[in-house]
């Protein structure tokens, strides 16, 4: 399936991405098989598979983390996999955030130092940095809660300063992989809709997900299945 947007505008185009793992042995397996996959400023996309369809796999590659075995990945029109490792890096940096089920977070440091960590990791440090943070923190509702350690937050005011630190450098798209699996369900919902203000506020998000309800919270849903990206999920009610 290919989503209909002009190159111009895309923050994401991945065009006839494969991957093989021990291409050429006799435990070859071929686990994408051509994935054709755009986004533009503002979509939030879901994608749904069952376990082992290569979610994970598609993630990494388009984060930057794992390279293909044939096809392109461009983020801001840029083929990643054109970049040596330093461009690779400064350009995940700048253009990626990532948000995980198991948030992240640094124990020994507060929710602010959490997020500032990336920023001085991209060069911005003392008080520009913390102006950043701080700034973060109030978009995700937890201004009151810089000084807080990971341990004294409840599992979605963690994922919030994750997502916060995420942002830290504005990227242009956000991947998030099971972002709402060590939530419960209200909790989560809280997530996603924080994800739709983002959304609105022109970040692209690709989440992977296994919770139908959630998924059906993003503005689209797709579903790998057989190394492809193979129709919108309208009807389906588990995977």
């Amino acid at each position: 399936m290919e989503i209909t947007a002009t190159e111009s505008k895309n923050v994401l185009l991945i065009q006839g991405v494969e991957k093989i793992f021990n291409e050429g042995k006799r435990n070859e397996v071929n686990v994408l098989k051509g994935i054709d996959f755009q986004m533009k400023p503002g979509d939030f996309f879901a994608l749904m598979g069952p376990s082992g369809s290569g979610k994970s796999t598609l993630l990494n590659i388009v984060g930057g983390l794992l390279e293909y075995t044939k096809g392109n990945v461009k983020i801001n029109n840029t083929e990643i996999y054109d970049l040596d490792d330093n461009d690779l890096t400064e350009m995940r940096s700048k253009n990626i955030g990532w948000i995980f089920q198991s948030f992240g977070l640094i124990d020994n440091l507060t929710a602010l130092e959490n997020i500032i960590i990336p920023l001085n990791l991209a060069g911005v440090y003392d008080l520009e940095a913390e102006n950043r943070a701080h700034e973060l923190l109030n978009l995700v509702g937890l201004g009151d809660r810089a000084d807080h350690f990971p341990d004294g937050l409840s599992g979605g005011q963690q994922q919030r300063v994750a997502i916060a630190r995420a942002l830290a450098n504005d990227p242009v798209i956000l991947f998030a992989d099971e972002p709402t699996g060590n939530l419960d369900t209200t909790t989560g919902l809280e997530i996603i809709a924080l994800f739709k203000e983002l959304s609105k506020m022109g970040k692209a998000i690709l989440m992977v997900t296994h919770d139908v309800s959630l998924a059906h919270a993003s503005n689209q849903v797709f579903i790998l299945h057989d190394g492809k990206v193979k129709m919108e999920l309208e009807e389906i009610t588990s995977i």
